[in-house]
């Protein structure tokens, strides 16, 4: 059975649209398989009406776009924390889907015992860094080597967070039967794979470098910790996935710095590009946190790089975006010269369990 989604802008605000955000979160989890999660953001919609703690009152009269902002996971992430630490051993039921019991009293006590450590999960958005998503940019690269791109990449990422992506050079991918990658690599995917294949091109990579505004050590268990928080605890294989990125990044790091997207953007594409390669920019379920005037910024900095690119040195832009309208999530495609309109190439699952190839 479908889930029913109520209308809301991503930059609505105001009490009416933060009820909302929980409600359609409580239906996306849902309709993803992830109905542990769905209890803890209903439990926590369920403290809306009579906030009577400091952190309930924050997301009931929040100040900005609660789905912009993420709200609900932002506050999920804190609960789950603390089950993951175990000093919250009052969640073990919702996180084990017990029966019969009363979610939203077991998460307001919660809250009320645990508002100091709970509070600073509200002051920034959830790092969902997940490698499954990568499947969707090596597809495209691939598309863009079939559209005669060199298929030397030299790949900038936003948004990077732990990093994780940024060393999909060391994994491997089966995408509807075409292979690519280390056999048997840090990481293996298959995802469900529905419509053709993408092209089967051989590809490989200039250079794999990020930014965050808040870049994550992997390295760090405390860091790491906050990582595995945002992760779904339904979605077992993401958290061996998240076990595979650490030891990865223990062997040799990802070349990540701390810097917004604007600045890495314009610094970067100021940078001398190599003849046959092409310089692509790459991101997945970041663009809805990055704010307005450097989403401005980065678009400026790419059409104008475009306008410069060559078929020697071409110029692409690869982004897994949420479509709020239809509540998936779109792959689409820029490159220069001649293919500055977006193509959606394809529809895919948030985490990278399906793709449907439209390419």
């Amino acid at each position: 059975m479908s889930e029913r989604y109520e209308s809301i802008e991503l930059g609505d605000t105001g009490p009416a649209a933060v009820r909302t955000a929980f409600a359609n979160q409580v239906a996306y989890c849902r309709a993803n398989g992830a109905p542990v999660t769905a209890r803890i953001v209903a439990a926590l919609g369920a403290l809306l009406d009579k906030p009577a703690t400091e952190f309930a009152r924050r997301m009931a009269m929040w100040e900005g776009a609660p789905l912009a902002d993420a709200l609900p996971l932002r506050a999920a992430g804190g609960l789950h924390a603390l089950h993951l630490a175990g000093t919250a051993h009052e969640l073990a039921p919702i996180y084990a889907d017990a029966e019969d019991i009363n979610d939203a009293a077991i998460v307001a006590g919660v809250i009320a015992r645990h508002e100091a450590a709970l509070l600073p999960w509200l002051d920034g958005p959830p790092q969902t860094n997940e490698a499954g998503r990568s499947s969707n940019f090596i597809a495209a690269m691939l598309w863009l080597a079939d559209h005669g791109l060199p298929p030397r990449f030299d790949c900038l990422e936003i948004g990077s967070s732990a990093g994780i992506n940024l060393m999909i050079d060391r994994y491997h991918y089966d995408l509807g039967g075409v292979h690519v990658g280390p056999q048997p690599g840090a990481m293996a995917f298959t995802p469900d794979w529905r419509g053709n294949h993408p092209p089967m091109q051989a590809i490989d990579f200039a250079g794999l470098k990020g930014c965050d505004v808040a870049p994550v050590d992997l390295t760090d268990p405390a860091q790491a910790l906050r990582l595995k928080a945002y992760i779904w605890p339904e979605h077992h294989v993401r958290f061996q996935r998240m076990a595979a990125a650490i030891a990865a990044a223990t062997a040799a790091p990802p070349d990540l710095i701390r810097a917004n997207a604007a600045d890495f953007v314009e610094t970067e594409l100021a940078r001398p590009q190599a003849e046959g390669t092409t310089r692509v920019l790459m991101h997945s379920i970041v663009w809805q946190y990055v704010p307005a005037d450097q989403q401005a910024r980065v678009t400026a900095a790419m059409e104008a790089a475009g306008a410069r690119a060559t078929a020697e040195r071409p110029l692409a832009w690869i982004a897994l975006e949420a479509n709020r309208t239809v509540h998936y999530h779109e792959l689409v495609v820029r490159h220069w010269p001649g293919g500055a309109a977006p193509v959606k190439l394809a529809h895919a699952h948030a985490h990278g369990a399906w793709v449907e190839w439209l390419g």
